[in-house]
């Protein structure tokens, strides 16, 4: 079982991934429901930074350094920096408080100084809007976004045919890197006879709403 497959797998028994019949944002009825909010204690957020740090290694982009976006990114890309250094990768992060603060050290942004090629931290990608306000603050830091790594991709489409990570990709020139995709999801069904009927279930939203990735 490759990573992937092994945080589908992950993901399932800390029930931050479920089966059922959830309306979402969209007013959509999806079979299935991820919740990244619910890797809440030391041990579930340790196993989930080795899979950013597994997923953002084999991706080969060049890093110099991590940011995450307030708020669900700034334990993640804390969690991702030491994952990356312990496995012989160490880079700066920083992320951003949501008010500028104007005393102290001031400014908006916390920890490392953004340089060179930045890569964004978050759980998942939905409107695009912390992807869009974290380019904008890496540009303004005068340092480059490289790429986005999130935890899973619903490859699904948003109001137009793109699906919100197309949208990132298109809008701004850089990849999109996820731990786990939806294939990722369908492919560790295929392989559950436990799951059969939640694998046709996931199949009929996949056709419906679905986007295919290939370029």
């Amino acid at each position: 079982m490759d990573f992937r497959q092994e945080f589908i797998d992950f993901a399932l028994k800390q029930n931050v991934l479920r089966f059922g019949e959830f309306k979402t944002k969209a007013g959509r009825l999806s079979p299935y429901f991820f919740n990244a909010g619910l890797f809440n204690d030391g041990t579930a957020l340790d196993r989930l930074s080795q899979f950013y740090a597994k997923a953002i290694l084999a991706s080969g982009i060049e890093i110099d350094a991590l940011f995450g976006p307030a708020y669900k990114g700034i334990p993640l890309v804390a969690v991702s920096a030491l994952a990356l250094a312990r496995s012989g990768r160490n880079l700066p992060f920083a992320f951003n408080r949501k008010e500028a603060k104007d005393h102290g050290e001031g400014g908006s942004i916390i920890g490392a100084q953004l340089t060179g090629r930045v890569l964004i931290i978050d759980d998942v990608i939905s409107a695009g809007t912390s992807v869009r306000e974290s380019v904008e603050l890496i540009r303004a830091a005068g340092a480059t976004p490289c790429g986005v790594v999130i935890a899973l991709d619903r490859m699904e489409r948003g109001t137009g045919e793109l699906s919100a990570v197309q949208e990132v990709e298109r809008d701004y020139g850089i990849p999109v890197v996820a731990v786990a995709t939806l294939d990722d999801l369908m492919a560790f069904l295929r392989d559950q006879p436990d799951f059969r009927d939640y694998e046709a279930a996931v199949m009929r939203y996949r056709q419906e709403y679905g986007v295919d990735h290939a370029k």
